[in-house]
Order: C-alpha cells, then sequence, then structure tokens
C-alpha cells in the first residue's frame, strides 16, 4: 500500500486504518460520530494527500481543458477554482475534479480522486495536441483539510494569507506555519466550512505543518478526523462519491450535474449529452430518508410500493446530525419527486423510504 506524508502519525495515535484506494488511510480514530460532530460543531483534520494533482501550463492549456472537462474552464481567473468532470465518449463520468487558475490561460492544477489518477493522467495526455506541459505532482505533494466553523479562525494566526475573509471556490498562495509556497483554497466536501492546504512534501513540512495546526486548534478542541465521518460529513451534504454516486456509466444530467455541463462549448461526448438533455434523462440520483428502521447501503435495490424495481441505492448510512438513516439513489424520473415513497430491500425485508431534498442538513 502507497502512504502519505502523515500515514506514520495517524499510526502512532492510534487510528484505525485500512486500504483506500491503494494507499494506506485512516479510518477513524475516535469514532466516525464523535469526529462527524467535532467538525460539525468546532474543527478536524482530514489527511487527503493521497488525492492527484497535475499542473497543466501553456498556451495550449486551457484549450485542453475546455475539450475535456464540462464546466467552461474560460471564465477562470488567477485565483478561482472550478468544480467539473471529465466524460468519456458515451457521457460517463470519467471523474470530478477541480481546476485551479494558477495563471489566466496559461496554468492550472487540476485534483483529480485518488483511485482515478492513471486513468485520468492517460485521458489527459490521449487528448494533449502537444501544445501543453502536464506534470503530476500528486507523489510530492501533501495535503490537509481543516473543516469546521472554527477552521479558518484556528489557522489565521499562522499564515498572513487572509482566511478568515477567503471567498468559496477561490484560494491564495503563500507561507503557512513557517513553511513557503502553500496554497491554500475553500472548496469543502463537508460544508462545514474550512480550507484545504496544499504544500510540497520535502524537509520537515508535513511535521511542521499538522504540528502546528494542532498547537493552534488546542483551545478550540480540534481533533484529527478519518475518512469514515469524511464519508457522513459530505453524504448530508448530497456531495456525490466517485465510485458510488457516479461512474463510467452515469451521466452528469442524471448525476444532477447539469450545472457544470456547459453547452456553451464542445468536450468529450457534448453532442450526446446536449441530446439527453433535449430528449430528457430517464432516471436521476435523488436523496431520501428511511421512515422504516434500518439502514441503506450501496447497491441496494429500490423499488415502487408494487415491489417493482426501480432502481439502486448508491451511498447510504446513518446520519449523526439528524439521527436517521439517509441516502442517495438512482431511480426512474416518474418515481423521482420529493415525497414521494420508495421501498430499499434490505435482505428479505422491504424498508420505507422517502425522497427528501438535498441537501439533508
Amino acid at each position: 500500500m502507497k502512504t502519505t506524508p502523515f500515514t506514520a502519525t495517524h499510526i502512532e495515535l492510534g487510528a484505525k486504518m485500512a486500504d483506500f484506494a491503494g494507499f494506506n488511510m485512516p479510518i477513524s480514530y475516535s469514532g466516525i460520530n464523535d469526529e462527524h460532530l467535532t467538525v460539525r460543531k468546532a474543527a478536524g483534520v482530514f489527511d487527503v494527500s493521497h488525492m492527484g494533482e497535475f499542473i497543466l501550463k501553456g498556451d495550449g492549456a486551457l484549450d485542453l481543458i475546455q475539450r475535456i472537462t464540462t464546466n467552461d474552464a474560460s471564465k477562470l481567473s488567477k485565483g478561482k477554482i472550478q468544480y467539473s468532470c471529465f466524460t468519456n465518449e458515451q457521457g460517463g463520468i470519467i471523474d470530478d475534479l477541480l481546476v485551479y487558475c494558477l495563471e489566466d490561460n496559461k496554468s492550472y492544477m487540476l485534483v483529480v480522486n485518488a483511485g482515478n489518477i492513471d486513468k485520468d493522467l492517460s485521458w489527459i495526455k490521449k487528448h494533449n495536441s502537444g501544445n501543453c506541459e502536464i506534470i503530476d505532482i500528486s507523489s510530492k505533494t501533501g495535503l490537509l483539510a481543516v473543516q469546521g466553523p472554527e477552521a479558518t479562525k484556528l489557522l489565521q494566526p499562522l499564515t498572513d494569507m487572509d482566511l478568515l475573509n477567503m471567498k468559496y471556490y477561490t484560494f491564495a498562495k503563500g507561507e503557512f506555519a513557517g513553511v513557503e509556497n502553500v496554497l491554500i483554497s475553500a472548496t469543502g466536501y463537508t460544508g462545514a466550512g474550512g480550507v484545504e492546504i496544499y504544500f510540497e512534501d520535502k524537509d520537515d513540512s508535513a511535521k511542521k505543518i499538522w504540528n502546528a495546526i494542532f498547537e493552534a486548534g488546542k483551545s478550540y478542541g480540534i481533533k484529527p478526523v478519518g475518512l469514515g465521518a469524511r464519508d457522513t460529513l459530505r453524504l448530508e451534504m448530497g456531495f456525490c462519491l466517485y465510485g458510488n454516486d457516479i461512474d463510467d456509466t452515469t451521466s452528469p444530467l442524471e448525476a444532477g450535474l447539469g450545472w457544470i455541463t456547459k453547452f456553451t462549448k464542445e468536450f468529450t461526448s457534448s453532442d450526446l449529452l446536449k441530446q439527453q438533455k433535449e430528449i430528457g434523462i430517464k432516471r436521476k440520483l435523488i436523496g431520501f430518508e428511511m421512515i422504516d428502521k434500518g439502514i441503506a447501503r450501496h447497491g441496494y435495490e429500490i423499488t415502487d410500493e408494487a415491489g417493482k424495481t426501480i432502481g439502486h441505492v448508491t451511498s447510504g448510512t446513518q446520519s449523526p446530525s439528524l439521527s436517521k438513516a439517509i441516502g442517495l439513489g438512482y431511480v426512474r424520473v416518474d418515481n423521482s419527486s420529493v415525497g414521494n415513497n420508495i421501498f430499499i430491500k434490505v435482505r428479505n425485508s422491504s424498508l420505507k423510504a422517502v425522497v427528501v431534498k438535498i441537501p439533508f442538513v
């Protein structure tokens, strides 16, 4: 298994470790519920150094990004970030990603999912006409996400960058905790506020940053948080997880990502997706709350009242914030209205649930 700059620290702290996308990652420390509520109420630190980062630069950088992503990157200026996705020739999602504009029309950083690094890099290179330099910096980049309502307040004394007033989907570069050339952004995957801290993994930068954050956050009750709570936090917000809620077979329109699918330009499968939009999708991703007791899990069948299969569950958990079971899943469009009753097949039982608006919290 691959490691991150913080793997040894997680093990020393007694984290429950597991293989995630080929990396030895912390799943939980004090327990998923405790970590989840810590992020909602104060601040928690996630090691997300397993994510992939590519630098695309040169005269052809913007053109390449425009041709392979669904969103319109020409709208980006230096310091701005955009959520987007790569689509394949069938209109399925190869990956969802973030596009950081480092220099207008010239230099960008793409942040992709850990399990898709090799696949994404091959896809980008395949479509490069040659006038864009592509650099994979994944293995030498450390990344911590400090999330929660107290996150920016506790981090501000560690930098001159204005974290307290950093707008959503923007970033800044500067010195942080005595480490130079650190990029700090505000994108978030928890809905609780906070920032992401990107740095080059060299010398003692990882140790310096980790120790400084926990020293600064001591009075705020800061805690390390594993991927278990990261999953429950993102699910409460209705954010998609690649491999669960979106994949090579789901289109962005089906996944509720029409807002990042811009037909003002041409990209891979744009004609197909435009046609899908005009004709109308047959299934869509919905949020649901369980009425009967039980937790819906990935892959469980969704039926209507008559027992006819209408879709499947993609994500499900017991929400620590709401103290009720919630989930996401694809169902036929005519069964997707808010308030519509659906049924989840759990072993030999058929448990009642109701379609609700996303986000859940």
